[in-house]
């Protein structure tokens, strides 16, 4: 399988429409058969983007959502999806791929650093933030994600001084980019090359990411 059919989008308009567990009991052979060839799709897109940078773990989310201690009680997700996680320590980045009715979407970057990269990467935007800015400025960069991502801070972090030129990136928490489709992209042909092609731009940003979370303020490795 290399396309997505139009039953896929199809099954998820209607799951969200009828979002109970006994229209999905009734509908269960569908779903199996659709996240079936979904997971194929997902594995041959790993496969390729295997193949231009290293992935140690693929993750196919579940359809069934965690309402334990959410608000929103509906008891599955609308979507299929899948994240693609790099060979760490010194590749860092990921990768993910969300398909919805008119809602997809290829997306990347760092949802959650923890506390100790995340203040690693605000000491490196307060000493120079010359080359993320001429990484988000480039024209395949802003072609394919418009600009950076992410949720932040309505100040500066502690220990930062709010005037830094830089403050617009030092109190981001998190650093991602996305890329929409529409459902005709989605259910073309050439959608799953649209997607290595979009991983692939991301590449610049995750070099210069991994490289900042690599090493230490003066450059030096922290694993050799």
């Amino acid at each position: 399988m290399s396309q997505i059919n139009k039953e896929y989008i199809s099954f998820l308009l209607e799951l969200k429409e009828n979002n109970n567990r006994e229209w999905f009991t009734e509908n269960k052979k569908r779903y199996d058969k659709y996240a079936k060839s979904m997971k194929q799709f997902f594995t041959e897109v790993g496969e390729d983007l295997g193949k231009i940078d290293h992935i140690e773990h693929m993750q196919i989310f579940r359809i069934y959502r965690d309402v334990r201690f959410s608000k929103n009680k509906l008891p599955y997700k609308v979507n299929f999806s899948v994240a693609y996680r790099r060979t760490k320590p010194l590749l860092r980045g990921g990768y993910y791929l969300h398909i919805e009715n008119d809602k997809s979407f290829v997306g990347g970057g760092f949802w959650e650093p923890n506390a100790e990269d995340l203040l690693r990467i605000r000491k490196e935007l307060e000493l120079d933030a010359s080359e993320l800015r001429e990484i988000t400025s480039d024209s395949t960069f802003k072609t394919y994600f418009g600009s950076l991502e992410g949720e932040e801070l309505k100040t500066a972090p502690r220990d930062f001084d709010k005037n830094h030129p830089n403050i617009d990136l030092i109190r981001k928490k998190q650093f991602l980019v996305t890329r929409t489709f529409t459902n005709e992209e989605v259910l073309a042909p050439n959608f799953k090359d649209e997607v290595i092609d979009t991983f692939q731009a991301m590449r610049p940003f995750f070099n210069y990411m991994s490289d900042v979370l690599t090493t230490n303020l003066n450059g030096e490795s922290l694993y050799s």
